[in-house]
């Protein structure tokens, strides 16, 4: 049986902090990563959500298998490309802001 893979690209989140929520949801169950992300208190798990909903969808409809016997293999955030701005301070003088972006990559499969 292959696995079945969503991801998520560009958003707009630090990926050091995505990883905490990724943390979470490792090697669980599909209906508790769910539950473990709906009740945590981070922006990084309502994005979570949403890519492991469709890794969820993909796998009902492409291999035909139903949600209770999916698990999470593998949860993988990586870094994406970087906004650089700059933000002005005293005396003439500019301090660079990276606001960084990250790739969600999650894959479910059977128990």
């Amino acid at each position: 049986m292959k696995d079945a893979v969503s991801y998520s690209k560009y958003i707009r989140i630090s990926p050091r902090k995505a990883r905490l929520a990724a943390d979470i949801i490792r090697k669980m169950s599909v209906d508790k990563a769910i539950l473990q992300l709906r009740l945590c208190n981070l922006k990084a798990g309502r994005l979570l959500l949403k890519t492991l909903g469709s890794a969820i969808a993909n796998a009902e409809t492409q291999q035909e298998v139903q949600r209770r016997d999916l698990m999470v293999k593998e949860v993988r955030v990586d870094a994406g490309p970087v906004l650089k701005r700059a933000k002005s301070k005293s005396r003439g003088g500019r301090v660079p802001v990276m606001k960084r972006t990250s790739h969600f990559t999650i894959i479910v499969g059977i128990q």
